[in-house]
This record gives C-alpha cells, sequence and structure tokens, in this order.
C-alpha cells in the first residue's frame, strides 16, 4: 500500500488509487459573515468570516448557516472542514455588541430567531457528508455549539472550549448543545462544564473527548484537510449511510424534542432579570450579581 501525506504519495511509492469525486457546479448565495471555499477532491472549506470580530455571531450569521447548508446539502460534496478565518479564534460565540437586537425581541419573536438559530446549527449537523472542525482559539457559547455540530474536531493547542451560557443568564439548553454535548463526553462532565461555563483547553478536550485530537496550529487545516480527503476516498454512499446511523442511533430520545425543550427554556430566560444584569455586569467591567428572579 502507498504511503501519502496529505494526499501526496511519498517519492518512489505509486500513487493510491481511487475515484475521482466530481461536484455539481455550486450556486452559492451571497454571504455577509461566512466563506465557503471549494477545494478539489469534493470538499470544501466553510469559514466563520468576521475575524475582526473573533468570528462571532450575528443574527445574520444564523440565517448564513441554514443559507450555506442547504446550498451545500445537494452539492455532491463527500466532506466539509468548519474553520473560523484568521488566527484568534474559532468562533467567540455571539456578539454582545449585537445583544440589543434580541433584548427587544418580545417572546413570540425571540422564538422565531431562537427557531431559526438552532435551524441553521442543525441544517449544518445533519449535512449528509462528514463535517470536520479545525478548531483554534476560543470556540464559546454559540461556538461551541458550531463545533459540537461537526463530525470530527481536530483543535490547536490554542483552542478554547466553553459553554460559556450561565455567565450571561442563560443555560446550557442552548442551539443543541445539552444534547451533543451529554451524548459527546457523558452527563457528568457535560453538567461540570456545562453549569462552571468553565473554558476547557485543548489536551483536556481531547482527554474527554470533546476532541479527536490535538493538532499543532501550524498544521491544523491541513492535518484536517488530510483526513477530509480521506473520507473523500472512500464509498461516499456508506460515508453518508455511516453518518446516518451514526447520529441517528445517538437519538434514543428525539432530538426535535430536545431543541422545543431548549427554545422555549430561553425565550423564558430572557424574560428574567439575570440576563440584562449579567449584560450589564459584562459591559461594566464588574461581576455579575443574579438574583434567580
Amino acid at each position: 500500500m502507498a504511503s501519502t501525506v496529505n494526499g501526496t504519495a511519498l517519492p518512489g511509492e505509486a500513487a493510491p488509487r481511487e475515484a475521482a469525486p466530481s461536484v455539481a457546479a455550486l450556486a452559492l448565495p451571497e454571504f455577509e459573515t461566512l466563506a465557503i471555499e471549494v477545494l478539489d477532491g469534493a470538499i470544501a472549506v466553510l469559514r466563520v468570516n468576521r475575524p475582526e470580530r473573533m468570528n462571532s455571531q450575528t443574527v445574520t450569521m444564523f440565517h448564513e448557516f441554514g443559507a450555506a447548508a442547504l446550498a451545500l446539502r445537494d452539492s455532491g460534496l463527500r466532506a466539509l472542514v468548519l474553520t473560523g478565518a484568521g488566527t484568534r479564534a474559532f468562533c467567540a460565540g455571539f456578539d454582545l455588541d449585537e445583544i440589543d437586537v434580541i433584548t427587544r425581541m418580545g417572546v413570540r419573536e425571540f422564538l422565531a430567531f431562537q427557531e431559526t438559530a438552532t435551524g441553521g446549527i442543525q441544517a449544518i449537523r445533519h449535512l449528509p457528508f462528514p463535517v470536520l472542525a479545525a478548531v483554534h482559539g476560543p470556540a464559546t457559547g454559540g461556538g461551541l455549539a458550531l463545533a459540537l455540530a461537526a463530525d470530527i474536531r481536530y483543535a490547536a493547542p490554542t483552542a478554547k472550549f466553553s459553554a460559556a451560557f450561565v455567565r450571561v443568564g442563560l443555560s446550557i439548553g442552548e442551539l443543541g448543545t445539552s444534547f451533543n454535548l451529554v451524548r459527546l463526553i457523558g452527563p457528568g462532565r457535560a453538567a461540570e462544564i456545562g453549569y462552571t461555563g468553565r473554558l476547557v483547553g485543548a489536551e483536556e478536550a481531547a482527554r474527554i473527548g470533546l476532541a479527536n485530537r490535538v493538532v499543532p496550529s501550524e498544521s491544523l487545516l491541513a492535518e484536517t484537510l488530510a483526513t477530509a480527503r480521506l473520507i473523500a476516498a472512500n464509498s461516499p454512499g456508506g460515508v453518508r449511510l455511516s453518518k446516518r446511523a451514526i447520529q441517528r442511533n445517538l437519538e434514543i430520545t428525539s432530538y426535535a424534542a430536545a431543541l422545543e425543550l431548549e427554545n422555549r427554556g430561553q425565550a423564558l430566560l430572557t424574560r428574567t432579570e439575570d440576563m440584562p444584569e449579567a449584560l450589564a455586569a459584562f459591559k461594566e467591567k464588574r461581576p455579575a450579581v443574579f438574583t434567580g428572579r
């Protein structure tokens, strides 16, 4: 068997035989917050593209997650790599400079937004081909939820994961996090991470199964793409059905029901005193005083 590095045969050895995957011509919409690059071998890279804001999420971005997934779903891709633009962050959660947009919403309007947001993350998770996340820097709050939507996560030494929702007066019941995290690392670890909102470094993430492995920063994308190419070299039908089997077998209870419960919980939590207090404390650079009212 030929040895390869990033899909290239080593000197003196024959190149591996593999089918030449093809990708249908993609009609991609214009994106404001995301960027998609289609590579050879039926692989694409989806970048969260707000590096000046640590790739933080916005209302527009959640709409664009859904639009991107719809555009890619039937494209003929065999693997998608998900990462953040620039070197600072994978995705630092929701941009708090835009939080006023959410706090001005009524409950029904917020619930509609929440369903759009969860729908965008869910659409990426349910893409029929494998999604691999290359995580560098913070993957916090909604950024953690985005990383959890991937089937495989490689982490640079700079990676930091956090279910930071409790620090802004919300719960871990956000964007599918309570569903995916529990199934990935178990309820005990998920509870500790979710209740404290603490940072989980790359080495710990790999040790507990939150990340598949730690990869040097300078080769993070290359190694993630190398794995994507290994996947793309396999039977597309077999890979797709393998993904479907893995995901469906995780759903002993209904994923849709979990999202319904999360969405309503978040809608109610935005009506409490603790969320505006947390946001005010963040802006004033002081500890928040939570009352539970």
